[in-house]
């Protein structure tokens, strides 16, 4: 369908605006989390919390998509000289009410999904749920414009999601979390930050006009290239320490199927330099992020 036959806030425009490619972002770490959860009890989990991780985690993920469509377009930052993926409300495709609305629906649906945590890991779950909800406003709102988002997604993207999800499905009795389970999330949320990256990377220059300071803005392209390449490799040698805890395929499977996608888009992304053409390896980086999440949890499972 083209862009132009879009019917404002029809169901194909939602869609658009959930950005579906971005939920891999939300299931890696979680899948991380449960794998790791499985293999440490012999498969003894406790399903349920599993499944509500997921649904909070996807739910959360269409929810903070929504706020950043909404904020950043009353704050001008959309506008036609973006070079990334099209927005919603930047487009018309959605009405500003509209999304506003939306936005409401998802943070209390959210809320419900993750209230019943609370029978699985206690009253604290709550404030867990109330920090997810705050920072996921505050990101696009504050933080962003502030540099932190790379922190951000190293917390909430790594180890929140990968933590929580292994605290919660370990049966009674083992609930704790391991040392192999914080290295797990560090990693991941370094891989998970090479998607924010490249994204900001490519918007440097809106970056800069718009007053937006991120941490690509503030260390200039070259290094950002260095630093997109660095955290995948990182990730994968951060994972080596795996081998110390029984599970040796999680340590070498990223390296031998994660490992030379990094390397090839890194060559890609400093091949094309600037411009439009870098959405091009916004979608291979995504493609790497779920590929070393199912590398690692089937290298749990083995």
């Amino acid at each position: 369908m083209k862009e132009s036959d879009i019917k404002r806030n029809s169901w194909q425009a939602w869609w658009l605006a959930s950005r579906p490619k971005t939920l891999t972002g939300a299931a890696v770490p979680v899948m991380i989390g449960a794998a790791l959860a499985l293999a440490d009890s012999h498969w003894h989990v406790r399903v349920w919390p599993m499944v509500l991780c997921f649904l909070f985690a996807f739910i959360m993920q269409i929810d903070a998509n929504f706020v950043n469509d909404y904020f950043d377009f009353k704050k001008g930052t959309d506008d036609e000289k973006r070079l990334g993926p099209k927005r919603a409300c930047a487009q018309g495709w959605v009405t500003a009410a509209a999304m506003k609305t939306a936005i409401g629906i998802t943070t209390v649906a959210a809320c419900l999904v993750g209230l019943p945590l609370v029978i699985f890991g206690g009253w604290e779950m709550i404030a867990v749920g109330a920090v997810c909800v705050l920072f996921c406003f505050l990101y696009t709102t504050h933080l962003s414009y502030m540099g932190m988002g790379d922190l951000l997604v190293l917390l909430f993207f790594g180890v929140v999601p990968v933590t929580l999800t292994y605290y919660l499905s370990m049966p009674d009795g083992f609930q704790f979390v391991t040392l192999e389970c914080l290295l797990a999330s560090i990693a991941c949320g370094l891989v998970i930050d090479t998607l924010l990256v490249i994204n900001n990377y490519r918007d440097i220059d809106n970056d800069r006009r718009t007053g937006k300071h991120t941490l690509i803005v503030a260390i200039g392209p070259r290094m950002g290239r260095l630093l997109y390449l660095a955290l995948g490799v990182a990730a994968c040698l951060m994972g080596c320490s795996f081998i110390l805890y029984g599970h040796s395929w999680a340590a070498w499977l990223p390296i031998i199927v994660y490992q030379p996608l990094h390397v090839a888009t890194f060559v890609e992304m400093r091949r094309i330099g600037k411009g439009e053409r870098l959405n091009r390896v916004l979608g291979m980086t995504a493609r790497n992020m779920f590929v070393y999440g199912l590398a690692v949890a089937i290298g749990f499972l083995l």
